[in-house]
């Protein structure tokens, strides 16, 4: 049974996505569902202890949950975190589609002489 969930703070959320391994492993367990730890290690040419490593902070952010199930365990994808990540994201993106929509309607306005 997966332990009770903490809320992770937003930074937790970020630092955990900074690294490329972590985000390599949410891209694993997206695609191909829950995973036994040693499934997933052998994706990475690292230490055992440095992959567990990664693994608590992906738990510690909410990123992703273990479950036991007999004498492995299973990791799962929790995407919550992550929807929260695209609405903090949200309003950046709405910003820069206005700058790009802007620079495309300059651009359109110019002769073709002026381009």
């Amino acid at each position: 049974m997966p332990a009770p969930a903490v809320q992770p703070s937003e930074d937790q959320v970020f630092a955990a996505l900074a690294s490329p391994v972590r985000r390599e492993v949410l891209r694993l367990l997206r695609e191909h569902g829950p995973q036994p730890v040693n499934e997933l290690a052998a994706h990475f040419a690292m230490a055992r202890p440095s992959f567990s490593e990664h693994l608590k902070v992906l738990r510690e952010a909410g990123l992703a949950s273990e479950t036991k199930v007999g004498r492995q365990r299973l990791y799962q994808l929790e995407a919550v975190p992550l929807h929260e990540v695209q609405d903090w994201l949200s309003p950046f993106e709405r910003f820069w589609r206005a700058k790009l929509a802007d620079l495309g309607t300059l651009l359109d306005s110019m002769d073709d002489d002026q381009a």
